[in-house]
């Protein structure tokens, strides 16, 4: 199976999952967004890859309006140059528009992300060609007021479907992009990504971990990309030039 192919299942798995508050609606722009993500994961997908990166959900205003994870808007129109098709969720929250490509805001934690990866390789090409970048969960949550809703403030009843489908992804991600390396940006992913090594029993797999970029995270704010750069070089996930 593709990487595409995994997507549609994992939307399939998702798909007529209700939840009750503090969840007033619900996202999954690998719906609504399909166009774009797809064409992410064709085009930059293909092959093995040495180092996966794995997020948690998406943004509001990153993901949630691209379809790709971190989908900060510059990153992904002139950087990786998609251009799929992005239409809006069955309901919107007024606090919350999909925009697509006109969204005015800026995902800050994908604009540290890709920003980053951008200024070590400006051709998106040679990023890919040994890394990519996921999303443990597609779905996005939030409150009445609009508010952001991460995985981790739901309680382990609600998530225990969701985990298992998206824990099964992620295996499936694994398998199909063979990496040597398995990167959590931030503890949530680190978390997910060593119960996917162990369910996959291969002990070769190496997990290593990255500050995430959150501008919630007073570490990221005081310098995200020096303090990232160090860890991965201290772990021997990347050299420096």
């Amino acid at each position: 199976m593709s990487l595409v192919e995994h997507a549609q299942q994992l939307v399939s798995d998702l798909e007529g999952m209700t939840f009750s508050e503090p969840v007033a609606m619900t996202y999954n722009p690998l719906t609504y967004a399909w166009g774009n993500h797809s064409q992410y994961l064709t085009r930059y997908g293909a092959g093995k890859k040495r180092v996966l990166f794995l997020g948690m959900n998406p943004g509001p205003w990153g993901m949630s309006q691209t379809g790709v994870p971190f989908g900060e808007i510059a990153a992904v129109r002139d950087w990786m140059k998609l251009d799929g098709e992005i239409s809006k969720p069955a309901q919107e929250h007024p606090k919350r528009p999909v925009e697509g490509y006109a969204c005015q805001k800026s995902e800050v934690s994908g604009k540290r992300l890709w920003g980053y990866f951008a200024e070590r390789y400006p051709e998106a090409g040679d990023f890919f060609a040994e890394h990519f970048v996921v999303n443990y969960c597609p779905l996005v949550w939030m409150s009445e007021t609009g508010a952001n809703i991460t995985p981790d403030k739901l309680s382990k009843a609600v998530m225990k479907p969701i985990e298992e489908a998206c824990m099964q992804h992620l295996i499936a991600v694994i398998r199909e992009l063979e990496p040597e390396w398995l990167v959590g940006v931030g503890a949530f992913a680190e978390k997910r990504l060593l119960q996917a090594k162990k369910q996959l029993g291969d002990e070769a797999l190496k997990v290593g971990k990255v500050l995430h970029p959150s501008p919630a995270s007073p570490a990221a704010n005081r310098g995200w990309a020096e303090a990232a750069e160090k860890q991965l070089v201290e772990q021997g996930i990347i050299s420096v030039y």
